[in-house]
């Protein structure tokens, strides 16, 4: 598998509580879920370590497994929390990408059966490029409040080199006309 350099790791924040909670008797698990999202739901960081390690202390006799798995993912569950707010919500969930994938997958059931690998990868790309068009299109993300948070690479470097990578362009660059 390939590997980003630099990049952060995410963990789903739905995903997460439900290894959690697995480890948790059926019985107990209301009140458990409802401490589980107390320490997703604010905005800082400090915020959320504080409510973790409450939540460490509060169950570590009773659900020692469903602890030693929050503790275990926890770091990678909050990486949303060092991004702009206004990203948070769209970064601590894969439920775009899910749906995405889904769309792939009802695109390909149409087909059925593809003449080789290389016609079924033109498919997927194809959907996927549409689906990247719309999130540029709609303004998913503004990547602003990101730009501004990051001292390297700055925006008017990106702008400047063509989105920084090789081939690649930046939202507003993809909305330019090219003949123009």
């Amino acid at each position: 598998m390939a590997e980003l350099s630099g990049v952060r790791w995410q963990q789903c924040v739905v995903h997460f509580e439900r290894n959690v909670l697995a480890h948790v008797p059926q019985s107990e698990r209301k009140v458990v879920a409802e401490d589980l999202r107390e320490v997703f739901a604010v905005k800082r960081r400090s915020t959320a370590e504080s409510l973790a390690q409450a939540f460490v202390e509060r169950y570590r006799d009773r659900f020692k497994r469903a602890v030693e798995v929050f503790a275990q993912g926890l770091e990678e569950a909050l990486t949303y929390l060092d991004f702009p707010s206004s990203h948070q919500r769209h970064i601590k969930s894969t439920s775009v990408l899910e749906r995405l994938f889904q769309e792939v997958k009802r695109r390909t059931k149409v087909v059925g059966v593809f003449p080789n690998e290389k016609s079924l990868a033109n498919l997927a790309t194809v959907v996927m490029l549409r689906a990247s068009e719309d999130w540029a299109f709609r303004r998913y993300m503004d990547m602003g409040p990101l730009w501004a948070a990051e001292e390297k690479p700055t925006k008017s470097r990106l702008d400047s080199k063509g989105g920084g990578v090789p081939g690649h362009q930046l939202p507003s660059q993809l909305c330019q006309d090219p003949v123009g």
